[in-house]
């Protein structure tokens, strides 16, 4: 499910786009090290450029029109959970045992994790944020992808910021080297404010996934009902980098995290 590209996002993402393609085209017609190549090779930089560009892009479309996760009905019992052994199968405390929360909004039965977007006016499963630069949600369904969309941003803005820097040339006057390099300037700025927030996010991003748990939840943990009966230092669906990590990126469908939960509140007691 997707949503409509003239949504209430709309402008936001003009805005990308037209950021994207000006400092685009400033660095590929300025005179930078993206054409330093000699022979046959002269342009399979700059096309290489674009292409990242374009899958940069492309990526930003996708994670800020996809469905992140939105809860259609009553929360019911049919996931694709993670792998789980005999005892966890046979284990006396099911999905069931755990109270879920009507939303107070949609009227909704919630799983697990799942949290009511004010700005979407949707539930969202295993809810991160409301991002506002995709004017999406990042849920269960797109975190995967936002996170992708992440590194592949971060490695075109590393790459632009080679190119910007290579293209600077020394001048007789001050004023002189402005005028030649003004906009050059503005987008190596730009460029370098996105690489300072991007790395930033990529880096907070991969470190919450590792520990399996959501910017909500780590932002509002003493908030939160499922986890306000744990200490500040323990999370119930942490079960290692490794697997963590794994589950992230290579489990398919919706997750009953309500086992999961359960799982853990028995190996505790």
């Amino acid at each position: 499910m997707f949503h409509s590209v003239w949504g209430s996002g709309c402008g936001i993402r003009t805005v990308h786009t037209l950021l994207t393609c000006g400092v685009s085209l400033v660095l590929l017609l300025h005179d930078t090290n993206l054409y330093s190549q000699e022979g046959v090779r002269i342009h399979l930089q700059p096309l290489l450029f674009v292409l990242m560009v374009t899958c940069s892009t492309a990526l930003y479309y996708r994670v800020s029109l996809m469905d992140p996760g939105y809860v259609l009905t009553d929360c019911e019992e049919k996931y694709s959970s993670f792998p789980v052994n005999e005892e966890q199968e046979t284990s006396p405390m099911t999905p069931d045992a755990v109270r879920m929360r009507r939303c107070g909004y949609c009227l909704l039965k919630q799983p697990m994790r799942a949290r009511h977007c004010k700005s979407c006016q949707r539930c969202v499963r295993r809810y991160d944020h409301h991002c506002p630069w995709i004017e999406n949600c990042v849920g269960e369904k797109n975190h995967r992808v936002f996170f992708l969309y992440l590194a592949l941003q971060l490695f075109v803005l590393l790459w632009a910021v080679r190119i910007a820097w290579s293209g600077f040339h020394s001048a007789d006057a001050w004023s002189h080297w402005l005028r030649t390099n003004l906009f050059l300037l503005l987008a190596f700025i730009v460029i370098g404010i996105f690489t300072v927030v991007v790395s930033l996010l990529l880096g907070s991003h991969l470190y919450l996934i590792s520990s399996n748990v959501t910017t909500w939840e780590f932002m509002s943990h003493h908030r939160i009902s499922y986890l306000k009966q744990c200490d500040s230092d323990t999370n119930p669906f942490d079960r290692g980098i490794i697997r963590n990590l794994w589950g992230f990126f290579c489990t398919c469908g919706s997750v009953a995290w309500e086992r999961v939960y359960s799982r853990d509140t028995i190996s505790v007691v």
